[in-house]
């Protein structure tokens, strides 16, 4: 298993609280954009957290006020409109991978989103798991305003999910901003709160989760992006499945003697 309690990222903040990670963009005066490296290395990050039986949850924080400015325009963009289609599929795959590996995460992501949360960075708080916001969150899925079409990293399967195919498509087609206001009105966020009450707002809502089972938030986490693509029939039967697995695991069995003793449970993962 790996400890992620002693990584040390070298293109973006990582730290623990707990059992708790808490990752942020590192570039504050240029409003955290994402480079080539930050978007390799934070895909390794969350696929080596399956493996990490220290971390519970994960919060996705914002940094001097913002979440993130997206790809950046100078390290990312200027280099793009110079490559050939076998070296721009190879970065697009690659971006996608780090969606693929938010998903495959088992821990549960928050993101917690104050200012700008655009392009890529609007991307992150979609493949989050729940996401909190500021009142002066603004998320934009800008793709067509660069040229792009609005079919990046998973937004035309994912956001329609979240908000509706039409808000979705008014958002990938015109590129504008989202307000906080309307995000939560269509259930993109799923509280707002201050600038200064938003990472403790997160840390608050993973550390609970971090003291849940972590077997069964995995299970959970991996059925709801599973059954997307299923049956209702299909999904019925899959989650029979999944709770049996899941009533085989200690945690269940901690949690009944816990009832019958009228104590809590404390959860071990196992």
């Amino acid at each position: 298993m790996t400890d992620m309690r002693n990584f040390k990222p070298k293109h973006f903040l990582f730290r623990s609280e707990g059992a708790v990670a808490v990752v942020q963009l590192d570039r504050p005066e240029r409003k955290n954009p994402l480079t080539f490296e930050s978007y390799a290395e934070l895909r390794d990050m969350f696929r080596a957290l399956a493996y990490a039986d220290d971390i519970k949850a994960v919060v996705f924080a914002s940094n001097g006020g913002n979440f993130s400015s997206g790809g950046d325009v100078h390290d990312i963009i200027g280099p793009l409109v110079k490559m050939d289609m076998k070296a721009l599929l190879a970065f697009t795959r690659m971006t996608g991978d780090f969606v693929k590996a938010m998903l495959a995460a088992p821990q549960p992501i928050i993101a917690a989103v104050d200012g700008v949360a655009v392009g890529a960075g609007a991307i992150i708080t979609m493949a989050s798991d729940m996401r909190i916001a500021t009142p002066e969150a603004k998320t934009a899925f800008l793709f067509n305003r660069v040229g792009l079409g609005g079919c990046d990293m998973g937004a035309c399967a994912m956001l329609p999910r979240i908000i509706g195919q039409g808000r979705a498509a008014e958002l990938l087609h015109t590129g504008r901003a989202m307000t906080a206001d309307e995000g939560f009105a269509w259930g993109y966020y799923n509280k707002l709160v201050s600038a200064g009450e938003l990472e403790a707002e997160a840390l608050e809502l993973a550390s609970r989760i971090a003291t849940g089972p972590s077997f069964g938030h995995m299970m959970t986490k991996t059925q709801m992006n599973a059954e997307w693509s299923m049956s209702l029939e299909q999904a019925i039967e899959a989650e029979a499945q999944a709770q049996a697995i899941c009533m085989q695991t200690a945690d269940f069995e901690r949690a009944y003697r816990a009832f019958v003793a009228k104590e809590k449970p404390t959860f071990e993962g196992n």
